[in-house]
């Protein structure tokens, strides 16, 4: 069975009308993705609030004091920079949405990391991976709860990926 075409959606909060739009489309990307089981870590390490946060400036600025108490994970000898949260509380998802934009590594991937969603690296790329049947299931919940798609979003031209005897190349 062929692997389904991919399209790349480039998410950074300054490409919104509003950093809270950003959010928005985020937390409803997990609440979607969270039936394909994916898991949601960032890099606790250099949180910065983004100059484009308006709204929730305060909370997510406590978030951030926070997060200086989360516990430090051991891996055996390795220290392990990331936490995780559960995709299916709904506070968890709030925080992540909010802190995934702070962090200098934030990623969305399967539950066996060899599929990367979405991602946030030093504070400000941030980019979506979506294959089309996901895609259809995230604009199609967008538009029942009303919000607006990027008008970037919505030309981006999908991609087959490259059969698994060029991949490397």
């Amino acid at each position: 069975m062929p692997e389904e075409a991919i399209t790349t959606l480039r998410a950074e909060l300054n490409g919104f009308g509003r950093a809270e739009i950003g959010f928005a489309l985020l937390e409803t990307f997990l609440q979607v993705a969270g039936a394909w089981g994916v898991e949601a870590v960032l890099d606790p390490r250099r949180l910065l609030l983004p100059d484009e946060m308006t709204d929730d400036r305060a909370l997510v600025q406590g978030l951030i004091e926070e997060s200086a108490q989360w516990p430090v994970v051991k891996w055996g000898p390795f220290t392990v920079h990331e936490r995780r949260f559960a995709l299916e509380d709904d506070q968890a998802r709030w925080d992540y949405t909010r802190l995934a934009y702070c962090s200098s590594a934030a990623t969305v991937w399967s539950r066996g990391r060899s599929t990367t969603y979405f991602e946030v690296v030093d504070h400000h790329r941030a980019t979506y991976w979506l294959p089309d049947s996901l895609k259809e299931q995230y604009f199609a919940t967008l538009e029942a709860k009303r919000w607006e798609i990027p008008e970037s979003w919505l030309t981006a031209v999908p991609k087959q990926p490259k059969p698994w005897w060029k991949r490397g190349r």
